[in-house]
């Protein structure tokens, strides 16, 4: 049986299951990263709930394990050598949870990196000018009236789509025909961008064809339907 005592996050939000990798996180588009990709390899893992809306990630417990108080983070008891090993920042964990299962990341060298370059697209473009427009669009940032930082980022992220839609020409997945870590780090944004956050019409969304059938063939993925519902909220 692992122990996992070492890890004050476990005092408070003990693992049930010790032996499985440990997953700590809310159903953002940053956390379904993780939980679809658990769900695409089959690990087995156990989930906790970190409510956002509480800022469980700034308890001394949740730091210990994520000094940047960002959800996600896990800790594999079996992870290199067999020792535990606790990560955080959601690309980072997408890299190992690939390599760990051989699953999701191509074997060829130059495929590998091309997939990973995509991985570092969602991590440094999409995601932060996605959430730049939810933030000035739909939540706190909608009552400012100076709206050249809203303008700002929809630009931004309409440029986005359209370097995604042409990469996507010709392709079912943004490797080709393989889905990837890639397309793992990718749908929960374009998801939220249009879904949640409500700004297809601002960003022009039905525009991006390629883009549309990209995100309907990923969420038809049953892994991915389920993983987006991961954590389930306490």
């Amino acid at each position: 049986m692992a122990d996992l005592s070492a890890f004050p996050i476990n005092s408070r939000w003990p693992a049930q299951h010790p032996e499985r990798l440990q997953l700590y996180s809310s159903p953002t588009p940053n956390g379904v990263k993780i939980s679809i990709m658990l769900e695409e390899t089959g690990l087995p893992y156990e989930a906790h709930y970190i409510d956002l809306g509480k800022d469980q990630t700034w308890t001394p417990e949740f730091l210990s394990l994520n000094p940047n108080g960002k959800i996600p983070a896990i800790i594999d008891p079996d992870g290199p050598g067999g020792q535990p090993l606790a990560l955080f920042e959601s690309g980072a964990i997408l890299l190992y949870l690939a390599e760990k299962t051989g699953k999701l990341l191509p074997a060829d060298a130059v495929q590998r990196y091309e997939t990973i370059q995509w991985v570092f697209f969602q991590m440094a473009a999409i995601g932060p000018m996605f959430g730049q427009v939810g933030f000035f669009h739909k939540f706190a940032g909608r009552d400012i009236a100076d709206k050249r930082p809203l303008e700002r980022y929809v630009s931004e992220s309409r440029r986005l789509l359209g370097v995604l839609d042409a990469r996507l020409s010709g392709r079912d997945w943004i490797m080709g025909a393989d889905y990837t870590i890639a397309d793992v780090a990718t749908l929960g944004w374009v998801r939220n961008l249009v879904g949640l956050y409500g700004a297809g019409d601002l960003v022009g969304y039905s525009d991006f064809k390629q883009v549309a059938a990209w995100l309907e063939r990923g969420l038809a993925r049953p892994a991915v339907q389920r993983g987006l519902a991961i954590p389930a909220k306490a």
